[in-house]
């Protein structure tokens, strides 16, 4: 009975700080680049994504032009500037190609803005209706860590395939083949040392988030520290990473100089096949961290017996790793837009709740592999 009522004390709490604010899950990211056809194409080409939707002068959008490629739960929007003064064009001198907007779908745009906002949360944009012909939908906007927002996006009735307003259907010329991508698993976030634990605490108090994970690594280079906020239902995760003290400067270092401040490190892409997902990637050009071969000399060791041919798992350089739920496969692409920033990463869970923690070290070493040959340790 004690033990229940704890339980329901804790349910209690953990709604008040909710405030009744549900998130749904992750509607898109959108990423702030030099030439947004180019970008959408890229993600066409590589990693299946079919274009879905468009917005530029002809639509009606006056200082942006805006591809959107989709695959089953997977969102991404590539805009660029069509003014060389807009806040887009400062945003990537500054940044690079980078993410700007985390979008996270909610039930309610309106109540998720003022409560954020009442417990802190600096505005970007209040609620705002926006229709057409086709429906409409309410979006709000916040800031959060560096210059990346989180927009509250309440979908209604809209047609799904036209995205939003100021946006027309585009779809891709060819559909690419199925490579078994099925949603965003996470978003990784780096800050600026010493900045984590005011940015969980921002997760927390502001939107109702809680820690679920913690994991704090070291080299003999460098080092990093690391905590996970997720909302109740674990359907939007944010692991978030400063460095720590080391000899030499960390990948999370490397990615805050050439970043120029906190944003997001890497997109975990969940998939129901890795080994299919890999292979596909593989065969359109997307070059992978090498794991050193040491890794997987003691592997079912540390993870105990897998289900994938063990040589294949090498061969592909996957890495494996089991919590108390289950197993999880991972892979790390190197960086995607030019420089050492944004990269993703490949994850299918075999019933897994966890980050792969166990192999954090094993990625640490390949990075500062890469970092060494661009000089940057």
């Amino acid at each position: 009975m004690k033990q229940m009522e704890q339980t329901e004390q804790q349910e209690e709490t953990r709604v008040a700080a909710r405030g009744g604010v549900e998130f749904e899950g992750i509607d898109y990211v959108e990423f702030y680049v030099g030439n947004a056809h180019q970008a959408a194409y890229f993600y066409y080409l590589t990693f299946g994504m079919p274009w879905v939707a468009y917005a530029g002068l002809e639509t009606g959008a006056r200082d942006r032009t805006s591809y959107v490629v989709q695959q089953r739960d997977i969102r991404l929007v590539m805009t660029s500037p069509l003014q060389p003064e807009s806040p887009i064009a400062e945003h990537i001198k500054t940044h690079g190609d980078s993410v700007k907007d985390i979008a996270l779908r909610v039930k309610d745009a309106t109540r998720t803005f003022e409560e954020a906002v009442k417990r802190g949360a600096r505005p970007v944009m209040p609620p705002t209706v926006l229709e057409d012909e086709r429906g409409h939908i309410i979006k709000a906007a916040i800031q959060t860590f560096g210059d990346t927002v989180h927009s509250f996006v309440e979908r209604h009735d809209y047609d799904p395939g036209a995205f939003e307003p100021l946006y027309q259907p585009n779809p891709s010329p060819q559909a690419p083949a199925a490579n078994g991508l099925v949603a965003i698993d996470h978003v990784a976030v780096g800050v600026e040392a010493g900045e984590l634990d005011r940015w969980v605490r921002f997760y927390e108090e502001v939107l109702g988030f809680h820690q679920s994970h913690r994991e704090d690594v070291s080299t003999e280079q460098s080092a990093m520290n690391s905590k996970v906020v997720e909302n109740e239902t674990g359907t939007v995760k944010f692991p978030m990473v400063e460095p720590g003290a080391g000899r030499s400067k960390s990948q999370i270092d490397e990615y805050l100089a050439f970043h120029r401040g906190a944003g997001t490190q890497h997109i975990a892409l969940l998939t129901e096949d890795i080994v299919t997902t890999v292979r596909a990637l593989r065969e359109k050009g997307i070059q992978f961290l090498h794991t050193p071969d040491a890794y997987y000399e003691t592997l079912t060791e540390r993870v105990g017996e897998i289900e994938l041919d063990p040589a294949l798992v090498r061969d592909l350089n996957i890495l494996v790793d089991r919590d108390g739920w289950g197993q999880l496969l991972q892979i790390f692409t190197k960086p995607l837009h030019g420089r050492p920033t944004v990269f993703m990463e490949i994850i299918e869970r075999q019933g897994a709740r966890g980050f792969g923690g166990g192999n954090i070290k094993a990625l640490f070493d390949a990075i500062e592999r890469e970092q060494a040959r661009r000089a940057n340790l």
